[in-house]
């Protein structure tokens, strides 16, 4: 990982799908233009893939996409799958609406329990990953996932060089539907992946945006987007944060953590919160789940 030079803040697609294409188009550009250059591509609508193969355009040696082997836009919306023609089939749509030939990081998709790797190895997937990444239209494989163990598991495989972890303060007090592992289990993880040179890109740094709202967040205060942003790059392992910013203004709005004071992103007024109750259920914005 140490070769690539990653942007400490990317930009997810849990709110942008939802906008029309010329705004996706001038969000992307724009986020461009500002140093953003990670971009993940699992979000809830299948627009967002000819929206951004029109604002790469001239523009696709300057961003690093994580592209995701079993989710499925056939449907014109998220679906998941562990089926091989599914996954090359829609991995093929995603490349000819993205007009490019390659994948930076290819991802093993949204595993969270052993069933689902040992499908995804049964099933011939896995071995089509490792065969695209021999021939070169995948420059680094990575394993998107909730789950501390599973991710140990594939660790373990010496195969990976990124994992997409949902990191915040809410997580790893083990509070939430996705604060999956203990507080030693997912520290580990992270002091794993920073030993062994394994780049986390975090997901759901704000917990759906449950962490900037007092009535919402289990602390009962609401944190600022700088401070979450700075909780989750002080992680071992971490590389880039991935929030889902859905406009221009939004995207301005997260920008402002480069420009903000060591004060503004400190967080440790955490230490004097204590989290209430669990989270379990409550929505998060993935979209990971439509149609519902």
């Amino acid at each position: 990982m140490a070769a690539k030079k990653i942007s400490v803040i990317g930009m997810g697609v849990s709110a942008i799908g939802a906008r029309p294409e010329s705004e996706i188009i001038a969000t992307v550009r724009s986020a461009i233009a500002r140093g953003v250059n990670f971009f993940n591509l699992a979000g809830g609508h299948a627009s967002i893939f000819p929206a951004y193969g029109k604002a790469l355009r001239g523009l696709r040696e300057k961003a690093y996409l994580q592209v995701h082997f079993g989710a499925d836009y056939t449907s014109g919306e998220y679906g998941w799958t562990t089926e091989l023609k599914k996954i090359q089939a829609a991995v093929k749509w995603q490349l000819d609406s993205l007009q490019t030939d390659y994948i930076d990081f290819g991802f093993i998709h949204c595993l969270d329990e052993d069933k689902d790797l040992d499908a995804y190895q049964k099933n011939g997937v896995l071995d089509d990953v490792l065969e695209l990444k021999r021939r070169g239209v995948i420059r680094h494989i990575g394993l998107s996932s909730h789950t501390p163990a599973l991710v140990n598991r594939v660790l373990d495989m010496g195969i990976i060089d990124i994992v997409m972890f949902s990191i915040n303060p809410v997580y790893d007090y083990g509070q939430g539907e996705f604060g999956i592992g203990g507080a030693d289990d997912r520290q580990a993880l992270y002091r794993r992946c920073e030993k062994e040179d394994v780049g986390i890109s975090v997901m759901k740094p704000f917990c759906g945006g449950q962490l900037l709202d007092a009535a919402q967040s289990p602390f009962k205060a609401a944190l600022a987007k700088p401070q979450c942003i700075q909780y989750t790059l002080d992680k071992p392992g971490v590389v880039t944060v991935l929030p889902g910013f859905g406009n221009l203004r939004e995207m301005e709005e997260v920008l402002t953590y480069l420009t903000a004071s060591p004060e503004e992103r400190d967080y440790s007024v955490l230490a004097s919160y204590a989290p209430e109750g669990v989270l379990g259920g409550q929505c998060v914005y993935c979209q990971h789940c439509h149609p519902c």
